[in-house]
This record gives C-alpha cells, structure tokens and sequence, in this order.
C-alpha cells in the first residue's frame, strides 16, 4: 500500500502542536523543509518563536495536575492505545520519515517505525511498575517510605538525524511517568513528530499532555532550555551545543539530561570471525548514512587480520546501492543535507593529506547529484590524533587502524572525549569480557554492533553526556525521589528535642 501523501495538505494549519491543535509559528520566519533525495522544497512553515514556547508550556503547566495525578493503569491504558494508533500509522510515518530525512524506505519500516511502535508498547507495561523503596524501620521509631513522583514540564530537543525514534525516546518516558511536555524537534524534520502528537491525541492523551514547537535552536530552544516553569531539559544533539544548553539550564537550577555526540570504535581482536566483523562493520558503519552518535567509526583491527578486513570492507561497501530512498531496494540514501555532505566531504579531503581513502570518498554523479548524496568511504593509514580519527563526521565513514597487543587495542579504543557505544569482536569469552569491563562507554556490544532495545537503556560516558533513554532506567531522569518518614510513637516530646531545649525527661 502507498502511503505517500502532500505535506503540505497534512500539517496546513502549521508545524506547531499546542494544546491539542496545529497552528502556524509566530516567529515572522518561515523555514523550508527540504527532501535531501532531490534538493527540492517540499514544505514551507512558519517557525515557533518564544511566544510559541510560552504557549506550550503554558499549555504543559495547566494539564501537569490531572495527567501527573492519574493513576499508573490510567497511563498505562493511554499508552496501550497509542502504541496501537502509532501501529495504525506506520505506513505514514515511514513515508514521512523516509521523505523529510532521506533514510532509505526499508530502514523506516524496518528500523524506525517498529522501533518507535515498541516503546510505545514497552512504556505502556512500565507505566505501571513506578515504584518507591518498599516501607521499612530505618530508625527505631518511624517508618520510611520512598516515593517516585513526576517532576513537572519537560522541556525537550531532538536532533534530526532519528526524528520519530528521538521523539520516542524523549516523549514516552516523560509521560509514562506523569510528566508533561514540550518537544522541540529539529526545524529541519518536523514532520514525524507532528505526526507522533496526533497519534498520541487520537489515542485519548489529554490535549497539552504532548506540546510540540518547531523552531530553530536559538530562539525556540534557548527559550524553552531557560524556560521558568520547565522542570526538565533533555537534549540529545551534539557535544558542543549540550554545553551551551547547560549553560542555560543552570539559570534555573532545572533537571539535566543529555545525550551527545560519540565516535564509536570497533575493536576486532586476532581470533574473531572475519566475516562477521567485516559485514558487521560496513552495517555499523553506514546505519543511517552514518548519521548515528552510536554508529562504527573508528575500527581497531589487530595486525594479523588487518590486512584482509581492509580488502573486505572494501570490497561489501563497494556492493551498496545509493538511490531513491522509497525504492525497496536502495541501500543508503544521501545526508541530511548539502551542507552536511559537504561538510563530511571536507574531513575525508582533509584526511587525503595524511590518509589513504581505499574507497569512495566522493559524491555520485549523474541523477543522485541532485541530491546530498555520499558513497561509502574506508580511510587507513591515518594517526590516531588525526582529525579522522578524533572528531565526530556523521557520514558514511570508517576510519581503520591496526594494534598489536590487547593492551594497546582497549587504550585505543578509549582515546578519544567520547564515550558513548563500542563493540568489541573476539571468539573468546575472556576477551571481551575485559573489553566490556575496560571500554569507558555507556553500551559495549560484544559480536554485533548497533542493536537497540526498548528494555535496555541508552546513554553515554564522558562527553557524550549523561543520564539514560528507553528502559525503565530512563524514569530516573523523569522522576523526583521523595522520602515520606512517619513517626510511630505518639509522643509529643521526643528525646532528641533535649538538644534543642530543655533536659532529658
């Protein structure tokens, strides 16, 4: 079935979804949302200003009461019901996704949307098991109990790279826990998360439960980041914009979340099975174009199978086919846009003066021209402190060095400010064992590289930030911890009030 369908008719109201309604922006900009495939406009809208951002939370603040204090079943039940009103959406979310972003249609349907569907379903079950330290007598003479309370409005940004999945992450947690809240999308890919919202409304989320702004970073989201009345800032985006928002959020002492930039590496030791790290490479690799925080970019082989998983990585990205995102069979679609094309171009130019570019490293002609399209592109021969090697590119690129001793693998590994995913490949449990324990990341996959679940959480270590999305483990950054304490005797004067005043009776 086609689910293609005219923007412009879809969100004609606007790209703002305040208090149960789209709406224009109030900015005086406009912004034209572009498809990367083709470099045609294919959606022009008004941008949120920081009255935009003063309505929503408005709106946020004024349903915080009744959503925060509905009963864990009651959000359950909502959730249930959106997870199926997004799977009755999954065709149009795919078409959205795949036309404003670029992504190949079979990672939509296959990836994104089914993904996002599941933490739907997962955070529908997990509404319900929000539960505080079990009653206990941690003095002699009181019970203490623990409560897990929301927090309040929750101000959100997501980066452009997983709009639908971002908006998920973001969204579901907040909810399920009783939050409100009010997401900012990239102003460049709006249109799944409008989407997302009326999904939510349809399913019976109360109208201001789930605000969406779309708005540039400097207007919309400095505003909402300093906002007043938002408890919470998540930001997921890169490492150099996550300081400026803490910055900002330091201004009202709010809650901080952040998820930043990464450099994943790929530490394949000499027994792995080749085969398996090469494929699992070049998918790592080139997941989304490259445009993954978690994505493999920095692959460390040993010297005894250097040499053949360099040929073999070649030679499967060379096998990868560019093309029009919507026909099944394409591969990879191009970047987010020409400016970030170039941009990835720029580093792998940059890197010819020191590196050897085994293949790719440039842009297709003929018909993908048009659009911000990049082949896939291996580097050897570069210095670990080179610029290939130490900065994040987010493009289709994989940068490989050799080592000698698992020493020197594991420090390799860690040598950058990130620390957000790694994987390491070995046929023995020894070694990655250590591999586990030694690489500083928030997830370090053992055989396999990229797989993410709903049940398990998702963050990072050093500069690539902190706190955790998805799992259960992700209601410790929505939730307030309170501890509730109950004296249990009855009596007016206690023994301890004798060192305040008066003497012991």
């Amino acid at each position: 079935m086609d689910h293609r369908f005219d923007v412009t008719e879809r969100f004609a109201e606007g790209a703002q979804f305040i208090a149960g309604s789209l709406r224009a922006g109030s900015s005086g900009r406009t912004q034209d949302v572009v498809d990367p495939a083709t470099g045609e406009t294919v959606y022009s809208y008004a941008l949120a200003g920081t009255a935009d951002v003063d309505a929503a939370v408005d709106a946020a603040r004024q349903a915080f009461p009744e959503w925060g204090g509905a009963t864990p079943g009651e959000r359950s039940d909502t959730l249930h019901r959106f997870a199926a009103a997004l799977a009755e959406d999954a065709g149009d979310l795919a078409y959205a996704e795949s036309l404003n972003c670029g992504k190949p249609i079979k990672l939509s349907n296959e990836f994104d949307v089914p993904g996002s569907i599941d933490n739907a379903a997962f955070f529908a079950g997990a509404a319900r098991h929000l539960e505080g330290k079990a009653a206990g007598e941690y003095s002699a003479d009181h019970t203490s109990v623990i409560r897990r309370e929301p927090i309040g409005v929750v101000g959100s940004i997501a980066p452009w790279n997983y709009p639908l999945q971002m908006a998920a992450w973001k969204v579901l947690p907040a909810i399920a826990a009783g939050n409100t809240i009010v997401l900012k999308p990239a102003e460049i890919t709006p249109f799944t998360s409008l989407l997302f919202a009326q999904a939510a409304q349809r399913a019976g989320l109360p109208d201001g439960v789930l605000n969406i702004v779309s708005g540039a970073g400097r207007d919309a989201g400095g505003r909402l980041v300093g906002h007043p009345s938002v408890a919470m800032t998540s930001f997921t985006g890169s490492t150099a914009v996550g300081k400026r928002v803490a910055e900002i959020a330091t201004g009202t002492v709010k809650r901080l979340h952040l998820e930043l930039g990464g450099k994943a590496p790929f530490v394949v030791f000499d027994d792995a099975d080749l085969e398996a790290a090469v494929h699992g490479a070049v998918a790592g690799s080139l997941i989304n174009t490259g445009q993954d925080c978690t994505a493999a970019t920095r692959a460390y082989v040993q010297r005894p199978l250097y040499d053949a998983f360099v040929s073999g990585v070649a030679d499967l990205m060379a096998t990868v086919r560019l093309g029009d995102p919507f026909d099944p069979s394409t591969d990879l679609g191009p970047l987010i846009s020409h400016a970030q094309r170039d941009r990835v171009a720029g580093f792998v130019d940059r890197a010819r003066g020191y590196a050897t570019v085994v293949t790719g490293g440039e842009a297709p002609g003929g018909e993908l021209a048009r659009g911000a399209y990049y082949r896939p592109t291996l580097i050897a021969g570069a210095a670990q402190d080179s610029e290939i090697v130490q900065s994040e590119i987010f493009g289709p690129v994989l940068v490989v060095l050799p080592f000698d001793s698992d020493d020197e693998g594991i420090a390799l590994a860690n040598d950058t400010p990130y620390g957000l995913a790694a994987s390491a490949w070995s046929r023995d449990v020894y070694r990655t064992g250590r591999a586990t324990r030694e690489i500083n990341a928030g997830c370090v996959w053992v055989n396999d590289h990229i797989p993410i679940l709903s049940e398990m959480p998702h963050g990072g270590a050093k500069a690539s930030g902190y706190g955790k999305d998805m799992s259960a483990y992700s209601f410790d950054e929505y939730t307030q911890v309170k501890h509730v304490m109950y004296d249990n005797t009855a009596v007016a004067r206690k023994d301890w009030h004798r060192t305040i005043f008066g003497d012991r009776p």
